[in-house]
């Protein structure tokens, strides 16, 4: 009988522990990799998106682990599991990527031309040269577009415009901001609103990407309903995503 019940308690703390190993546990740090964007996700952690997806994970015992890379190479270390997220993609970029039901922020995504030319719209964007940054894939995203060329940086913008080696530039409004900053006559470019863009972490194929992506979604059912991200944005001075949510 003494045998039998030591057998018993062995079985039962065996089936605990299996248990127990059955319980998800959370990550406590999720390593993001981002390009730097100026006062959105800055490499000394600074910036508007920043502060909201610490926002998101922070409270819920999960700390930020930023990497600041190139866009593409941002992807491409989630593609392979080297970080487990991306920051900043648009919905389904990469099929090899997992994206949640929550965007986090949205894009306003304008087109940067000499203010001589007519003002184009998002139907008539696929009459005009466009160019971007290589990686963003616009062209997924645009109507119409026929015809763009993809630049390595953006320092060569505003020459390919004044040149007539591309009628738009299109871009976030931060970043087409930046680039008129660096214009001799800013008044010679004008701005135009195309779309708005929901803005998505892109998670890797992991298990434990997974548990931090289903873990930024019930997070940010949360935080939409109670309004405790709008507050960031107002202290970015920049608009608040979420008010048809």
């Amino acid at each position: 009988m003494a045998r039998r019940g030591l057998l018993l308690m062995v079985f039962a703390v065996f089936c605990s522990l299996a248990r127990a190993e059955d319980v998800p546990t959370t990550p406590s740090v999720i390593h993001l990799a981002s390009e730097a964007w100026q006062d959105y996700t800055a490499a000394d952690g600074q910036g508007l998106g920043w502060d909201v997806l610490r926002k998101i994970f922070e409270p819920a015992g999960v700390k930020l682990d930023i990497r600041t890379e190139p866009y593409t190479r941002a992807m491409g270390l989630a593609q392979r599991g080297e970080v487990d997220a991306c920051v900043g993609s648009y919905r389904e970029e990469a099929s090899d990527l997992l994206y949640p039901r929550w965007n986090f922020d949205t894009d306003h995504i304008y087109a940067l031309g000499l203010a001589s030319n007519p003002a184009p719209t998002l139907d008539t964007l696929g009459n005009y040269r466009l160019a971007w940054v290589r990686g963003y894939k616009y062209q997924a995203y645009l109507p119409n577009v026929q015809r763009y060329n993809e630049v390595v940086r953006r320092t060569g913008i505003l020459p390919m415009l004044t040149h007539n080696r591309a009628d738009y530039y299109i871009d976030a409004l931060t970043e087409v901001d930046y680039v008129v900053s660096r214009a001799k006559d800013p008044l010679q470019f004008r701005r135009t609103h195309i779309a708005e863009l929901p803005l998505f972490l892109c998670f890797a194929d992991t298990p434990k990407a997974r548990k931090l992506m289903a873990l930024f979604d019930q997070r940010m059912d949360v935080l939409v309903k109670n309004g405790q991200l709008k507050p960031i944005f107002e202290r970015w001075k920049q608009p608040y995503p979420f008010d048809s949510n």
